[in-house]
């Protein structure tokens, strides 16, 4: 048809300019709203994993301190019996209704030597209620060696305990 270079019709401005660039700003809008949806629900699903390992994170913590809280009642009834050479009945109880969540914080093991220490210590409480000076009354089926030498036994258990108690809770108190 065109022969030459110069036969080509000349190329005209667009005749409404105003129309052309609303045409590419529509698309534009449309291309990113069609986009929007994924993106927002993209960032729902990484907010939610955020929110669920922040809980996560609290709930260790939570159960960290409740055990913390658990092994600190043990020091300090180990600190009474090392204070004092006696745990009293009072002191006994408390521990007991202090340590209760025990059995569901922490493995059997834990359960089964707040019991022994438990035990002990009621012995050595029960040993120096019996424990008798010679100012004072003595049955005539008090042994008074018998007594001395099981107070000793009992308060020696017990204010040994300060390094098993650390060696057990050591794995649950363990935050690396």
């Amino acid at each position: 048809m065109y022969a030459r270079t110069g036969d080509l019709p000349e190329a005209r401005p667009c005749q409404n300019e105003t129309i052309v660039t609303l045409t590419c700003i529509e698309q534009v809008l449309r291309m990113m709203s069609y986009l929007a949806t994924p993106i927002v629900a993209v960032a729902a699903v990484w907010i939610a994993y955020q929110q669920m390992r922040i809980a996560h994170r609290k709930l260790q913590t939570d159960q960290y301190e409740r055990r913390l809280r658990v092994y600190e009642e043990i020091r300090k009834l180990l600190s009474i019996a090392t204070a004092k050479g006696d745990l009293p009945f009072e002191d006994l109880l408390r521990f007991r209704t202090a340590v209760s969540e025990a059995d569901f914080l922490f493995g059997p093991e834990v359960m089964s030597y707040i019991e022994e220490l438990y035990k002990h210590g009621c012995d050595l409480g029960m040993w120096n209620d019996m424990f008798r000076t010679p100012a004072q009354a003595r049955g005539e089926d008090y042994d008074h060696r018998k007594v001395v030498e099981s107070k000793y036994k009992e308060l020696r258990w017990v204010t040994a305990q300060y390094e098993p108690a650390r060696q057990l809770f050591k794995k649950y108190l363990n935050i690396s």
